[in-house]
């Protein structure tokens, strides 16, 4: 009986454990999707203030594009290190400037909230966050040209490569010349010759 008792509490102990693992990972999965939902809202709601007249869009479409500028620019970084190629201190100055950037869109943020909320404009921190604005951009733009640089002249090496090999590939299968249509020639040649004088 004690035994029946003992394998019943260790069957509990196990589904027990199993329901708390269960438990845990959906939770983390809750998260993860409470974090997502968070995002894409804030998303969808710049892109809607994004769409209407006047400074408060103007500067949300900035944080859009200053968006866009980042992520494009860290995709190009991350094909390069996936490529193998020396990118030296490059990953940790885009993760620098991506915290920047971060830095940059909050203060867009709260600019466009305050304009939304007030109609009195300080002209002197939007062309401040402007000035920002391009300079950040900028960088992103200089940083994705020295990568397609890279990129051309990687794949130039690559041409070239390849180039020289089509030709040894295609020489390796040309016919070698028979010796004996060599000669055979040269004695049609000569005999042509001879007709040919008076």
């Amino acid at each position: 009986m004690m035994e029946v008792i003992l394998i019943i509490l260790a069957v509990l102990a196990f589904l027990g454990l199993v329901a708390g693992v269960g438990i845990y990972f959906l939770v983390k999965v809750g998260q993860k999707a409470a974090v997502k939902a968070k995002q894409a809202a804030t998303q969808l709601t710049t892109h809607v203030n994004a769409m209407g007249p006047g400074d408060a869009a103007e500067v949300e479409r900035l944080r859009l594009d200053l968006r866009r500028e980042v992520s494009i620019t860290r995709q190009a970084v991350d094909h390069a290190h996936r490529q193998g190629w020396g990118l030296g201190d490059l990953p940790r100055l885009l993760a620098d400037l991506s915290a920047q950037a971060d830095i940059h869109d909050a203060q867009l943020a709260m600019y466009a909230q305050q304009r939304r909320a007030s109609p009195y404009v300080d002209h002197a921190t939007l062309h401040r966050l402007r000035e920002h604005q391009a300079k950040l951009t900028a960088m992103c733009a200089r940083i994705r040209a020295d990568l397609l640089g890279d990129q051309l002249q990687h794949a130039a090496a690559g041409i070239d490569d390849l180039n020289s090999r089509t030709d040894l590939e295609i020489e390796a299968r040309r016919r070698p010349p028979d010796p004996l249509d060599e000669i055979d020639e040269l004695y049609r040649k000569s005999t042509q010759e001879r007709r040919d004088l008076p």
